[in-house]
């Protein structure tokens, strides 16, 4: 059966191919790809414990991916999942103390965020090749510190493409930081704007929709698209992971198939824990999807009061990935929530632009079954890096300490002690400074290499590959905008007439 794509905010008559969501990113009306309807699964999970990543990839993918061939899906996905990650597991599950963790960061860039882009290039190209696209694809995406580094190293050099990456000059790791600034390819380019990553993606969502500018490009023969998690190619990848770990735990003998289990994960963008509420939709026996924040903990007031409030402090925190206020993948769950009702999504997300917050019905409130959400302070983050260290000889990054302590939190709220896995978004490397300072339990002053080296002579695991290479790795990118002048910096990278 096809599956094909509609917008959140527009009747069901307008659909998309998925290649042609792929290509298109965001719907014109501002909207959100979703599903006409949810494709229909019938995992066997004993029979996907026996296989590897790529071919649980291919499982969940063929589903939402439908104009795709058998052929053309699986050369993605040999491509996306290969020698570039650093196991052959792609995402292995280890377990330390009763805890399961779900190590997303064995890619290229060691975040999670490899797991969708690697793949979404090759996506993006099949697509461009299927629907005879002759305009190059200009690729614009806001971020949080690990998706530019981790788009960017996905589409660098490919062929009829640009990747543009805006991040907050003074909201990411120095490792983070240095990741983007060096990075390789005659089609990459980085902007740091005098603001916070929600200034940037909201500024990337309007320029994607910007009519006169898309004429514009249209006329030099370009395209937008975008990399962030708004796009399906980036967001139905992560679903893979979900239903992996299921079926890798099965394997290993801690589940039994059909065994509930429940996930916590670190939350910003609200897309990695969207996937997970779509690997449940798809039948993956998962009781709660626990949605962990920092001190911006406006998914965590959403979830217990039914408000999105949006008009709150900013904070720039140690794990500067969820340093967020406006989720914008949270549209695609409120838009089930309204029972898939176009106009009342638009509405509630109008309410969000113009007095930002919006508020849930009390029938809307009574949907949310699938989430339990809590958050964790600075002072909680640094204790639990530290004591998952000391008692397991197992060291996390801050993003992944914030979703280990609210697992406690939930389990101590509700007494629920089913297997829980936690699912660790970065290297500890990719956060020198936050993981040293926890540890030791003392004052950091230095950051970057040297907290890295510190921290490797406690810890001892290796460094990756991509942190080693920035020692010598030129910075190729200086570039500084406002979030009002984002239009023009991106006319001049594509000498626009």
């Amino acid at each position: 059966m096809e599956t094909l794509y509609r917008s959140t905010r527009e009747t069901a008559s307008h659909t998309m191919t998925s290649s042609q969501a792929v290509l298109q990113g965001l719907t014109p009306d501002g909207g959100l790809f979703v599903p006409v309807d949810l494709p229909q699964a019938n995992f066997d999970f004993d029979k996907l414990a026996t296989m590897s990543y790529q071919g649980v990839a291919y499982e969940v993918l063929k589903l939402f991916f439908t104009d795709y061939t058998e052929a053309e899906l699986k050369a993605c996905i040999t491509a996306a999942y290969g020698n570039q990650f650093d196991d052959v597991a792609i995402a292995p599950v280890a377990k330390h103390g009763q805890a399961y963790y779900l190590e997303l960061f064995h890619g290229p860039t060691i975040a999670f965020k490899d797991l969708a882009l690697q793949i979404l290039p090759h996506l993006m190209t099949t697509a461009a090749k299927k629907n005879h696209l002759d305009a190059e694809v200009v690729i614009l995406t806001a971020t949080s510190g690990d998706t530019g580094k981790a788009a960017m190293a996905g589409f660098a050099d490919v062929d009829q493409t640009r990747i543009i990456v805006f991040y907050p000059q003074d909201g990411v790791s120095a490792i983070q930081k240095q990741q983007m600034v060096t990075q390789v390819g005659d089609n990459t380019y980085v902007i740091a704007i005098n603001g916070n990553f929600d200034d940037a993606q909201t500024k990337v969502k309007e320029l994607l929709n910007d009519q006169d500018l898309r004429t514009q490009l249209a006329a030099n023969e370009f395209q937008f698209s975008s990399a962030n998690s708004i796009n399906i190619g980036r967001l139905f990848p992560q679903v893979a992971y979900y239903v992996y770990t299921y079926a890798q735990l099965i394997k290993q003998g801690h589940l039994k198939n059909g065994d509930e289990i429940n996930f916590s994960v670190p939350t910003g963008n609200f897309g990695d824990i969207l996937a997970g509420y779509y690997a449940k939709k798809l039948g993956t026996p998962i009781h709660k999807l626990i949605c962990a924040s920092n001190r911006n903990n406006v998914l965590t007031d959403f979830f217990n009061t039914g408000v999105y409030n949006k008009n709150r402090e900013f904070h720039l925190t140690s794990s500067p990935s969820m340093d967020i206020l406006v989720s914008s993948n949270l549209e695609r769950l409120v838009f089930y929530l309204t029972g898939e009702d176009p106009v009342q999504t638009a509405g509630l997300m109008n309410d969000l632009t113009t007095t930002g917050q919006y508020t849930l019905t009390p029938a809307m409130r009574q949907q949310i079954v699938d989430f339990w959400a809590g958050f964790a302070t600075e002072g909680q983050d640094q204790a639990e890096i530290h004591h998952v260290f000391n008692e397991h000889h197992y060291t996390i990054d801050p993003h992944t300490a914030v979703a280990s302590a609210v697992a406690h939190q939930y389990q101590d709220a509700t007494k629920d002690m089913r297997p829980l896995v936690v699912v660790s978004t970065a290297s500890p490397y990719k956060f020198p400074r936050a993981v040293l300072k926890a540890i030791t339990a003392s004052d950091v002053t230095v950051d970057g290499l040297t907290a890295v080296d510190q921290l490797h002579d406690i810890i001892k695991t290796t460094i990756p590959a991509t942190v080693e290479n920035l020692r010598t790795a030129p910075v190729r990118h200086d570039r500084t905008s406002e979030p009002d002048q984002m239009a023009a910096a991106i006319q001049d990278i594509l000498n626009l007439k």
